[in-house]
């Protein structure tokens, strides 16, 4: 479904992505896996047409969108959650959820329909749909963020280390979302730094170093302890 071939990408002089592949299948919960500062986030930032790449491919359906404008991949379906549980503070619960469907706001009865469904989906948004969002705890903001993202009735939702900062109790439920998420058929890329969290709920998992794919492997069912990643991801050799 979505398709990064051989990209590069930075900012300014400094190279960030040196030759990243990876591809999501429809239906999978996949995870990119990695340290700080090893280009995870700039990887959802070349998918979504946030930062161009200076060479490479990104497809998405089989179709190359290297150059297409990040609002358009919005309407195609591709849709980032940032990192950072980021949300216009100013605004009440209901204004952002609404931000999300800005590119579709003249099918305003699909649009309120949809509003519904979030609000059904986020009991705790729905009770707090006139509170400003700055208001909101950590958590409260980055159901927000997801749900703000579904209302742009995406295909593939990049999810920005959405674990970040949060308590065990809240990873958990954003963890229960996520798979909900997908049984509903929606495809997903993780990108987290909780590895526990990744194991538990995707498929399948990448880990970059210096930006670029170092280590990918299937996760299979009860593969919860996971010796070999726990080594590789500690810099430790893997037999």
């Amino acid at each position: 479904m979505l398709a990064l071939d051989d990209v590069h990408a930075g900012y300014g002089r400094v190279q960030v992505l040196n030759g990243l592949s990876l591809t999501v299948p429809e239906g999978a919960i996949i995870a990119l896996l990695g340290g700080n500062g090893t280009g995870k986030s700039t990887a959802l930032k070349v998918a979504a047409g946030l930062l161009e790449p200076t060479s490479g491919e990104v497809r998405f359906d089989g179709v190359r969108i290297d150059d297409v404008p990040a609002d358009r991949r919005i309407g195609m379906g591709l849709v980032l959650v940032p990192q950072g549980k980021e949300v216009f503070a100013g605004m009440s619960v209901q204004e952002n959820l609404l931000v999300g469907a800005y590119h579709r706001r003249r099918a305003k009865a699909e649009v309120r329909a949809d509003l519904e469904a979030r609000y059904a989906e986020f009991p705790k948004l729905a009770a707090m749909r006139s509170r400003s969002a700055g208001a909101l705890s950590g958590g409260e903001r980055q159901m927000l963020s997801i749900a703000r993202a579904l209302m742009g009735r995406p295909r593939l939702l990049m999810l920005d280390e959405p674990s970040a900062a949060l308590a065990p109790r809240v990873v958990q439920e954003i963890a229960e979302i996520v798979l909900d998420l997908n049984e509903r058929g929606l495809t997903i890329l993780l990108v987290e730094q909780n590895v526990a969290m990744a194991m538990a709920i995707a498929e399948h998992l990448y880990i970059m170093r210096e930006g670029a794919i170092a280590f990918d492997r299937p996760i299979t069912e009860g593969d919860d302890d996971a010796d070999d990643l726990k080594a590789y991801y500690l810099g430790q050799s893997v037999g």
